[in-house]
């Protein structure tokens, strides 16, 4: 899809300075611009590139004045990076506002749906599903009975939405995510082996929620496990059953939680990080990434190391760790001369 620098100009409410119709279809790099595409300059050590790129038109910021001559056509905005990031939220809708059902795919007669649904080829629909507006499911989803899906909710392809879900508006479900699986719920017997308890619980997630390609979420033992509105969670995390966590919550990859523990809002958890069970962690906590978590945590606090402390403290116990051989050392001559 083409479009002129003044339509994206008026996207903008920006200014044209060149010309208003030369078109273009793709999104580049300053630096590696080419005929056809728009790119943007935000920071100032990228300026030297606007001189030489030979993308068609850049988004300036209002403020910027060439000292040079400029070959491209410009689209003059108040935050160019901001701007640009409007332009790359319009292009990724546009990219994806695919509508219709592609076969093979398989709805079921009772599965319903709002206008400009997508379900893409080789998906399942299963029993009872209900789907607001705009609803886009990718090739080869799988979304189990009683699922409800809210308005302007994707579904990528290969991931697998599990009986009952409940999932809101706005939310992103990313390629090979698996949310509503079985938690690991096993009770020991006497002769060492182990028998299922039944999961029968489901997963609520509210609205604007991001989930990560192959980031799991298990449905909970009893009750609900709750992904609150705005969470953003990356690709290849567990989140166990009966989990909730909080507003706002961001959480980096290869992150584990496990059962019945509580996340506040707000909150800030680094790569790796791992999280105990039936703890509670308060709003605004910040983790650093491969970090321990054991115990319950209160609001505002950022925790560093296995098993994690205070961030401060961590640093300061560091710094003696990374001259414990010299001290040992020191110990052991204090220890020798002692007895010389």
């Amino acid at each position: 899809m083409k479009f002129t620098a003044q339509q994206i100009a008026e996207i903008l409410e920006g200014d044209v300075v060149g010309n208003p119709d030369i078109e273009v279809s793709r999104l580049a790099k300053i630096e590696e611009g080419f005929e056809g595409t728009i790119t943007f300059l935000a920071n100032p050590k990228y300026t030297p590139h606007i001189y030489t790129t030979k993308a068609s038109v850049v988004i300036v910021n209002k403020s910027f004045a060439p000292e040079n001559k400029i070959k491209t056509t410009l689209i003059k905005v108040e935050d160019a990076y901001l701007a640009f990031s409007k332009i790359l939220d319009y292009y990724n809708s546009v990219k994806l506002n695919k509508t219709g059902i592609e076969q093979p795919s398989f709805v079921s007669d009772s599965a319903t749906y709002g206008k400009d649904v997508y379900i893409g080829a080789f998906s399942y629909i299963g029993e009872n599903v209900v789907m607001g507006e705009n609803v886009k499911i990718f090739p080869s989803a799988y979304i189990g009975d009683n699922v409800v899906l809210g308005d302007n909710t994707i579904i990528f392809s290969g991931a697998k939405i599990y009986s009952e879900t409940i999932i809101g508006k706005n939310c992103v479900i990313n390629a090979g995510a698996i949310v509503g699986a079985d938690g690991f719920g096993f009770a020991p017997n006497e002769d060492g082996s182990y028998s299922k308890i039944p999961q029968t619980g489901n997963v609520i997630i509210e609205d604007f929620v991001d989930i990560g390609a192959a980031t799991t979420i298990d449905r909970a033992t009893l009750g609900s496990t709750i992904i609150r509105a705005g969470v953003k969670l990356d690709n290849q995390i567990q989140i166990a059953h009966n989990v909730e966590i909080g507003e706002n919550t961001v959480i980096a990859a290869q992150t584990g939680v496990a059962g019945s523990s509580k996340i506040g809002k707000n909150c800030q958890i680094g790569g790796q990080v791992g999280i105990a069970g039936h703890i509670t962690i308060g709003d605004n906590v910040k983790i650093q990434a491969q970090s321990g978590i054991g115990r319950h945590v209160k609001d505002n606090e950022i925790l560093q190391g296995s098993p994690a402390l205070k961030l401060s403290d961590y640093n300061k116990s560091y710094v003696h760790f990374k001259n414990l051989p010299a001290i040992v050392k020191n110990i052991y001559n204090l220890e020798k001369n002692k007895w010389e």
